[in-house]
């Protein structure tokens, strides 16, 4: 990954800070695509102060222009974009009776209309062999809690988008997808909202794999579908749930 240009969106916080991470450790430079303007700069600053590269880009991926501006921005800085991964997302609450039409609409701009918008400008800069984009999607695209129609429904778009884009980039880029389940990221949140989160034997106990998920076992997946190792894998989507939605659960 040395050398190479990776933009993270939603690399402020979360499973993205931790991509974003990952990538500069890895001798990447480092874009974070962030609307938070706080969450994006304390994780420029933390990776800096490694002594690696990142630089922080106000955006909002529902935003066509604001896109754009990233885009923009970077390529006049390295001039190439070698890697996207889409992460960026929104789940706000709220449920069938309350949530407005337009708030439903507004989940699917971010989530699945956002990715479209990036792919459609990061593209034409992508020039070099083994270019590659992978997708953030979820375990809702299979199952779901209460509540939770709109982003259920963006992430299981996410996941035919990818194999959509793989099609239609085929010979030039990659396209995948991840889905995380259950993964704890209290500790990847913006300096003000980490909390310690206390989790019960019962919680690691769902999962075949013994634990819940950190923000790394999603990170690591990235960072394989992107490397030389996995040139042979496109438009599939890699499940990082440490088994949880292949264990059937009964309640006696």
């Amino acid at each position: 990954m040395k050398g190479k240009v990776v933009v993270v969106t939603g690399g402020g916080q979360g499973i993205g800070a931790c991509v974003a991470t990952t990538y500069a450790k890895k001798g990447a430079k480092v874009i974070i695509a962030e609307i938070d303007e706080e969450a994006g700069l304390e994780t420029e600053q933390t990776i800096k102060e490694q002594g690696m590269e990142a630089t922080f880009i106000k955006t909002d991926v529902g935003s066509e222009a604001s896109v754009k501006n990233m885009v923009s921005i970077v390529i006049s800085k390295y001039g190439k974009i070698d890697i996207l991964i889409n992460n960026a997302a929104i789940n706000p609450r709220g449920n069938l009776s309350t949530r407005k039409v337009e708030e439903f609409e507004n989940v699917l701009r971010v989530n699945i209309t956002g990715m479209y918008i990036c792919v459609q400008n990061v593209v034409p800069h992508m020039r070099e062999k083994g270019c590659s984009i992978v997708n953030i999607a979820s375990t809702r695209a299979f199952m779901s809690e209460a509540d939770t129609e709109a982003y259920s429904a963006s992430k299981g778009a996410i996941i035919a988008l990818t194999h959509s884009l793989a099609i239609s980039l085929s010979h030039k880029i990659r396209v995948n997808s991840v889905s995380p389940g259950w993964i704890e990221t209290s500790q990847w949140k913006k300096k003000k909202e980490r909390k310690s989160v206390l989790l019960e034997e019962q919680d690691h106990l769902q999962h075949p794999a013994g634990r819940v998920g950190k923000p790394e076992d999603v990170a690591s997946a990235i960072l394989y579908l992107t490397s030389n190792e996995s040139e042979f894998i496109t438009g599939t989507n890699l499940i990082v749930d440490g088994g949880m939605t292949s264990k059937m659960i009964y309640v006696e």
